[in-house]
């Protein structure tokens, strides 16, 4: 068994290390690139105060941007007896250059270490969520504008209620998208300030320059005050997993609408064949499996916040081991959300339409407002309306076009997708993603 970076001269028993060190090896993976730019700002800035020459700066860098290279290629791994990706980090250092590579930890704990890792890791996750989100926004919008004028029931209490369109539907959780992105965003700030330096939660006797390391890793500011940065571990999580849970909610009501819409007792839309499964005894089947497990895997993911908080919130300020668990819920929810959406983005662009569902006089009844806001436009008072309408449908004598006149802000004949558009554009504006990705770059070398 391999040396902890903690311990002495007594090894802790195997069972035991079992327990503790739980998943991390495999969810520190996850990690790995962003503890090495960490380590890359924290070691620069360690030489501005003179804690490292420059020529040892010089070699530290090099060997960190190789094990970043083989962590971006897939290749690193957290060997048998590690125990997390710290460790592995400064194993490979020390191997490869000696004693220098033990002076990368002064002035920081694995405490901090962490925080910083799930940082940089969380906001690279929340980028990519964002693009993807994007590409089935505008998928949604441009459905929306394509079917503006076929009508299709609306419903309220699952009863046939007034007239909608698929511009309508279709828009509807394209706005819904841009209510999430802007939680989003928030997630997103309240992710990106700077915990490294704080230590293992109380600061260091080192005359640490906390603002170097924060213009380094592209951070927009710091956590300032050291006990705060190490409360925020747990809390940022829940605060992203909100978000997270938020877009998770609009994919799932919309994955429900097409199983239902898709059903033969609606037939208001047809799946791609290729994104349908069939049964093993009913050769007619053509089950949307691909929603179903979208509404499934949405589901369970507006329950991860809920999952955070059950671990994190009987705590007090400091760190405690329990945090660690938190990863493993955390780290592969992106992996699984951006999957729900690459799956949505391709269904919702090839889905069929069905422009004669009311064609289908069962459908007659939804016009009834109509006929009541035609009649009291007319100068008949809206009740005299509303009574005589129901009389007729009643007697089975009412009749209507099947034609709407909607102009007001927002509905069938007035979709707003262009002002949705503007509001998604600068909801994705102000997150400012490519100050982040500048500075990583320039840590790196590659600009």
């Amino acid at each position: 068994m391999a040396l902890k970076l903690w311990e002495k001269n007594v090894q802790v028993n195997e069972e035991i290390d079992r327990f503790t060190v739980g998943r991390d090896r495999e969810m520190d993976l996850y990690l790995a690139k962003y503890d090495i730019l960490g380590s890359m700002a924290h070691i620069t800035m360690l030489e501005s105060i003179g804690l490292l020459s420059t020529d040892e700066l010089k070699i530290l860098l090099e060997e960190l941007k190789k094990i970043y290279a083989s962590a971006e290629a897939g290749e690193f791994v957290i060997e048998e007896g590690v125990e997390d990706v710290h460790s592995q980090v400064e194993l490979m250092l020390t191997r490869s250059l000696g004693d220098v590579g033990k002076k990368i930890h002064s002035g920081r704990s694995r405490n901090d270490q962490v925080l910083v890792d799930l940082k940089l890791f969380t906001r690279a996750q929340i980028k990519e969520t964002a693009e993807a989100v994007e590409r089935l926004f505008h998928i949604l919008i441009a459905q929306s504008n394509r079917y503006k004028d076929v009508l299709m029931p609306g419903y309220t209490h699952l009863q046939i209620a007034m007239p909608s369109s698929f511009g309508l539907w279709f828009g509807a959780y394209a706005e819904s998208l841009v209510d999430d992105m802007l939680f989003l965003q928030a997630a997103y700030k309240l992710c990106n300030r700077n915990p490294l330096g704080s230590a293992a939660g109380y600061g260091s006797s080192f005359p640490l320059n906390r603002e170097m390391t924060t213009r380094l890793l592209g951070f927009d500011s710091m956590n300032y005050n050291v006990v705060y940065a190490q409360m925020g571990r747990g809390k940022m999580e829940r605060n992203v997993a909100f978000a997270l849970a938020s877009i998770a909610g609009t994919l799932s009501k919309m994955a429900f609408d097409a199983c239902m819409f898709s059903c033969q007792n609606f037939g208001f839309v047809k799946l791609p064949d290729e994104c349908t499964t069939g049964s093993s005894i009913m050769p007619h089947k053509k089950n949307p499996d691909v929603f179903e497990l979208t509404r499934a895997k949405c589901n369970k993911i507006q329950s991860l916040p809920q999952q955070i908080m059950m671990i994190m919130n009987n705590l007090p300020s400091g760190y405690f081991r329990d945090l660690q668990i938190i990863k493993e819920a955390f780290l592969p929810v992106f992996d699984e959300l951006k999957d729900c959406l690459k799956m949505a983005s391709y269904i919702m662009e090839r889905i069929s339409i069905n422009e004669h569902i009311l064609d289908d006089d069962k459908y007659l009844y939804m016009f009834s407002v109509e006929e009541v806001n035609r009649l009291a436009n007319e100068g008949m008072p809206f009740r005299d309306a509303y009574k005589k309408v129901g009389l007729d449908i009643e007697a089975g004598q009412f009749t209507h076009s099947k034609q709407v006149h909607h102009t007001h802000e927002g509905s069938i004949g007035n979709l707003c997708n262009d002002r949705i558009e503007q509001l998604m554009s600068q909801v994705i504006s102000g997150f400012d993603f490519q100050a982040a990705e500048t500075a990583e770059k320039k840590l790196l070398g590659r600009l």
